[in-house]
Parts: structure tokens; C-alpha cells; sequence
């Protein structure tokens, strides 16, 4: 795409973006519906067959960088996305529902599941970070151990949220008295009624919807890519904002709707979900390299886990103490995360210009 003139860049990256934004509601909606008649649960429903779907153009270019041996490039990818996606939680509380006497999501949400599931992804960024200071030719079998154990942290973390679902020892079992009354991490929302949807017509929606999310998200890279390069844009920074927020609409889509509908523990946790599981492709990179991806993560990739996971911190740390109050049109803890990414950004900049 680098021969295309700018203006037809940018009209291809807008829409690429408007199919992965209309795409993700469909999957949300389809996701419910194949979840309700095929019981998949909400480990298999809410924290897999979501988080891959709305994952899928990180997917396609992790292993397209996979085969091509631009392990470089998937590490960017992977890590540049994850704080920002964390920031969408923002984005829901601030439009998600809107109105006076509104409570901010993390209030609404609270769970000690949630907090389970914020636990899971602060471990696996942990490993990211160790793994990038690992010498590069740590590879037995096509592996290497911090892939691993990305992996099985990620495993065992979906059988912790799981078992959680089931009851935890706390008072109202691990939910607060006035939250959201559906469950954290299940599809309890049930499909309207009034418009039935076949199993067969929702296996073919969501297929769709998912092939058009993973072309999109392809296209909307190399558009993307292209076009920085014309604006003279350093494309870490390009690839922490501008792409970052395209490949996480998805994300937002699927949580605005899952929000409006009352589900605000779902739409909390399809991120966390999202991110937890977003760092296991780099075993997939690496058995399709055969190269160690970790350690080629550049300086700007660890600093961005890194954000990542005080980000998630501070969403932990909300959904324990539930803050009412609401600063511009969110929740305090809200207010922080966007607080300390732009100053990530700022960051980022000057680590670009060093």
C-alpha cells in the first residue's frame, strides 16, 4: 500500500475501522446466543471464543510476522495494544451508560472475580517483562520457557475464574450486595426473545463477522503503516495510539453493547479477558519462528507492559474499594487510568526521541 497517496490511506484505515466496529457487535450478539444454546460456560464463552474473535487481527499479524520471521513485528504488536485496550474500560464507563445518579462500571461490576481475572493479566505482563531480559538463544523445541509459562498461567488462570464462578468463600459469594446482579465472567444475558436466532443462522453471523474482522484488522495495519511512514510518524507511537485504538474497537463495540444491556461485569471482563490471553500468541510466533520472540521486544514494548499493568492495577484496586464518585463523565479510578496513559504517551514520545 506504500504507492497509494495519503488521502486514500486514510479513507482505507476509516474503513477497515467501521468493519471491525460493526463486526464486534455482531459477534457480541452471536457470542450470546451460541453460548445459550451450545452451554459453552463462561470460561469457554466470555473469556476464549470473545477474546479471540475480537483478537483476530493481532492474531493474523502475529502469525504473519510468525512465518515471515518478523518476530519484531509481533512483539509490537502484541504489547503496544494491551494498555490501550485497558483504557477501553474508560471509554465504557464514560458512554457505556450516561445520566444522573449513574454509577461509575467499576462500582457496578464490583466482583472479587473481576479482581481475579485483573490478578491473571498483572502475572502474565510480569512474565513478559522477565522473558524480555532472557538470551535470545534460550529455544529448546521450537519454545522457550517464558512462552510456556505465559501459556500456563494463562490456563490455570481460566480454571481460578472458573472455579470462582462457582462460589468463593466471601460474603454474597465474592459479590458486592448492590452490583450488577449478573454473575462476573458469565454470558448471563439471554438472547431477546422476541427475535430468535437459529444456532445455525448464529454460527454463520459469527463466522462472518469473524473473517471480516481479521481481513479488516490486516487492512487497517498496512493502511496504517503506510500512512505513518508518509506523515513521518514514528511507528511505535503510531502503533501505541492510533492503530492500537482501530484494532481495539472490537473491544469497545462489543463492551458498549454488552453495557447497555446491563452486563457490565461482561464487558469488564472480555478486556481483561482480551489482554490476558493476548501475550499467549507469542508461543504461537515462537513455534512458528522457531526464533525466541521476547527478547526481541524493544525498549518502547517493555515500557508499554509495564503501563499495562499499573493500568490493570488501578482497575483492580477500583473494582476492591468501588469509587461512586464520577470525574468528567467517569469513575475516579477511570480518571486515573486515562491520567496516566497520556502521560504514558508522553513518555513514549520522549523514549521515541532519545
Amino acid at each position: 500500500m506504500d504507492s497509494l497517496p495519503l488521502w486514500l490511506l486514510v479513507v482505507v484505515f476509516v474503513a477497515g475501522a467501521a468493519v471491525i466496529w460493526v463486526a464486534g457487535i455482531q459477534l457480541s450478539k452471536t457470542t450470546d446466543v451460541l453460548d445459550a444454546r451450545l452451554h459453552l460456560g463462561s470460561a469457554l464463552g466470555g473469556l476464549i471464543v470473545l477474546a479471540v474473535a475480537t483478537n483476530l487481527p493481532e492474531i493474523a499479524i502475529t502469525v504473519s510476522a510468525g512465518l515471515s520471521g518478523s518476530i519484531e513485528v509481533a512483539a509490537g504488536n502484541i504489547l503496544g495494544g494491551i494498555a490501550l485496550q485497558t483504557v477501553v474500560i474508560a471509554v465504557l464507563d464514560a458512554f457505556g451508560k450516561r445520566g444522573k445518579g449513574v454509577k461509575p462500571i467499576t462500582y457496578r461490576a464490583a466482583s472479587l472475580t473481576l479482581v481475579l481475572e485483573a490478578v491473571v493479566v498483572v502475572a502474565v505482563l510480569g512474565v513478559v517483562i522477565a522473558g524480555s531480559q532472557l538470551p535470545p538463544d534460550l529455544v529448546v523445541a521450537r519454545l522457550t520457557p517464558d512462552v510456556v509459562l505465559i501459556a500456563a498461567i494463562w490456563l490455570v488462570g481460566l480454571f481460578l475464574v472458573q472455579r470462582a464462578s462457582k462460589g468463593l468463600p466471601w460474603h454474597e459469594s465474592g459479590h458486592a450486595p448492590d452490583a450488577s446482579p449478573h454473575a462476573a465472567g458469565h454470558r448471563t444475558r439471554k438472547p431477546d426473545a422476541s427475535k430468535p436466532m437459529s444456532t445455525r443462522k448464529a454460527a454463520i453471523v459469527f463466522a462472518v463477522s469473524a473473517l471480516a474482522t481479521l481481513v479488516a484488522g490486516v487492512v487497517l495495519e498496512q493502511a496504517g503503516d503506510a500512512a505513518s511512514s508518509k506523515i513521518g510518524l514514528s511507528g511505535v507511537l503510531f502503533g501505541a495510539t492510533v492503530l492500537a485504538l482501530a484494532t481495539s474497537l472490537p473491544e469497545i463495540s462489543t463492551g458498549l453493547q454488552a453495557v447497555k444491556q446491563g452486563d457490565d461485569n461482561l464487558a469488564v471482563s472480555d478486556i481483561f479477558g482480551g489482554n490476558a490471553f493476548l501475550p499467549v500468541l507469542f508461543l504461537v510466533a515462537t513455534l512458528l519462528s522457531g526464533k525466541a520472540v521476547l527478547p526481541q521486544a524493544n525498549a518502547s514494548d517493555v515500557y508499554l507492559t509495564a503501563l499495562a499493568a499499573v493500568l490493570t492495577l488501578v482497575y483492580a484496586v477500583g473494582l476492591v474499594f468501588r469509587p461512586q464518585r464520577r470525574i468528567a463523565g467517569m469513575g475516579v479510578d477511570s480518571f486515573v487510568v486515562v491520567l496516566l496513559y497520556l502521560l504514558g504517551v508522553a513518555g513514549l514520545v520522549a523514549i521515541s526521541i532519545g
